[in-house]
């Protein structure tokens, strides 16, 4: 058996021949024939625990690792180049995002293959060939450069539920994070380490410890076969699933060597809170806007996520402003900004070493923010008093669901699939920048109300062929808002057919990325329609 390109038109050019070299594509092979039986066993084990998810079992802490909760352990020492990341900037790895995220005065860049990335295969190679050009410094764009001093550089690659169909292993794809990890391994970790730097991953949608061991393994297999020390790769792991707030000491402990801290992934967080509790009626979340960290289970998980970190010598990263400065409406701005900053400082406040922002305007104000309250460059010796349990990480808030969060959200789910459907991974829409999290949120909340029947205020009850008529009415409203130019080249009719199939299935797809990637390939391109 052999390791194959499945589609070799989409990887036909200089770009791929760069990139998909002997050795990348040895270590791939050798990563997906060592550890792709345990992956898919480890998926197994996800669908499992849904089925009794859904048969009303919850997340809970695990009789069998007590002993790693209660023991006395930390995690490696940390390279003093990672103990100062009060604010970080994510992105996809497009060259002028990348460019004005590098330059930003952030601590760090998260080059995002995951949530803000739609991945087709030119995105993916051009990524890769922009992360090698970032760390040799030669990053530009016409005359944008990088400056003398940029962000620490990370990345993200993505989740193990994920697969790079486009390129197969004893006729089987590979795993998309195995992909994603491996490239930038290969063609970047030796001279990162060169130039004094630490080579360094963020890792998402975890579920279990035994997840974080796979990546252990397979990292561990990557540092061997380039030749660098074990605990090379150093890795940040977001907490965005409710069963692994439950495990966050296991997780730290698997990756003990190489472990960084952890991040506070709340959207992705609220997303896996609605998925556990979607045949639950009785955990039927309100509206999105409403689902805010100064919740008691956000504050829980929070505060935990703090207490495990700081107690194992991790630091703690606090979530995401997502907005969006409005420069023609400067006053709106200034709003939006002091609702940043209060965010930030409820941060500060609950111990959390730093931050992410989604734009290069936001980080002065969160730098301000940070450099103002915390004394030294982070807080690794505040560990908050009172232990969390189980119920407050479960304590789910009650409220009302409005006609204004029921069209937000189709506003939210259909723009963001449109922006897909056009290969583009992120979206900024209302004044947010939107990503797979928060189109998550909509699309398993739209689930959650239909499949319960819930009460709208002021529509009353939600069934499925009112549903429908809802779906109707955004669409006809976003296409007179955007108008008929920005219409014809939008993918809003398959968008909205897509999100139909997706909330009125009898058991929602556990993320909505795999569908829209296969339809993303299979559509003609806006220039091949014209």
């Amino acid at each position: 058996m052999t390791t194959t390109l499945a589609s070799p038109a989409r990887w036909n050019g200089p770009e791929a021949a760069a990139l998909l070299t002997p050795q990348a594509l040895d270590l791939l092979t050798g990563l997906q024939r060592r550890f792709g039986d345990d992956l898919q066993n480890l998926l197994a084990e996800r669908q499992e625990r849904q089925r009794r998810y859904d048969q009303g079992e919850r997340p809970r802490f695990l009789p069998g690792t007590e002993g790693v909760r209660t023991g006395e352990w930390t995690v490696a020492p940390l390279p003093d180049l990672l103990l100062d990341r009060r604010v970080e900037i994510t992105g996809p790895p497009e060259r002028r995002m990348m460019l004005h995220a590098l330059n930003s005065g952030a601590k760090v860049y998260m080059a995002d293959f995951e949530d803000s990335l739609a991945p087709t295969p030119e995105k993916l190679l051009q990524g890769q060939l922009n992360l090698q050009e970032a760390v040799l410094g030669t990053l530009q764009d016409g005359e944008l450069h990088l400056k003398d001093e940029t962000a620490l550089l990370m990345v993200r690659p993505r989740g193990l539920h994920l697969v790079e169909r486009h390129l197969q292993v004893d006729g089987e794809p590979v795993a998309a994070p195995f992909f994603d990890a491996t490239l930038f391994l290969v063609h970047n970790a030796q001279e990162l380490v060169s130039r004094g730097l630490p080579v360094c991953l963020y890792l998402p949608k975890l579920e279990h410890h035994r997840e974080a061991r796979l990546w252990n393994k397979v990292l561990n297999h990557l540092e061997e076969g380039l030749g660098l020390p074990q605990g090379t790769v150093k890795v940040t792991v977001l907490i965005e699933t409710l069963p692994a707030a439950f495990q966050m000491e296991e997780i730290l402990f698997e990756l003990r060597i190489r472990a960084a801290g952890l991040n506070l992934g709340r959207w992705d967080y609220l997303f896996s809170v609605l998925k556990v509790h979607r045949m639950d009626g009785q955990s039927v979340l309100p509206d999105r806007s409403a689902l805010n960290m100064e919740l008691p289970f956000l504050q829980a998980y929070a505060k935990r996520l703090v207490q495990v970190c700081h107690r194992r010598g991790a630091l703690a990263l606090g979530g995401m402003a997502a907005l969006v400065p409005q420069r023609r409406d400067p006053e709106a701005t200034e709003r939006a900004l002091q609702a940043v900053r209060a965010d930030k400082l409820r941060e500060v406040r609950q111990g959390c070493d730093g931050t992410w922002v989604a734009h290069p305007d936001l980080v002065p104000v969160a730098m301000e923010v940070f450099t103002t309250h915390v004394e030294g460059v982070n807080q690794r010796t505040f560990i908050p008093t009172g232990e969390v349990n189980a119920a407050q990480l479960l304590e789910l808030p009650r409220g009302p669901v409005t006609a204004d969060g029921l069209r937000r959200n189709l506003r939210v789910a259909l723009r963001y699939l449109d922006s897909w459907l056009r290969g583009e991974g992120c979206a900024a829409i209302d004044g947010l920048m939107e990503d797979a999290a928060t189109a998550e949120i909509s699309r398993m909340q739209l689930w959650q109300w239909v499949r319960h029947g819930v009460e709208v205020e002021g529509l009353g009850r939600l069934d499925r062929p009112g549903f429908h008529g809802h779906v109707h009415d955004v669409l006809v409203g976003l296409r007179a808002e955007l108008g008929p130019v920005v219409v014809a080249e939008s993918r809003l009719l398959e968008a909205s057919e897509l999100l139909e199939e997706l909330i009125l299935a009898d058991l929602p797809e556990a993320f909505l990325t795999p569908r829209a990637y296969t339809l993303l390939l299979t559509l003609p391109t806006l220039q091949e329609i014209a």
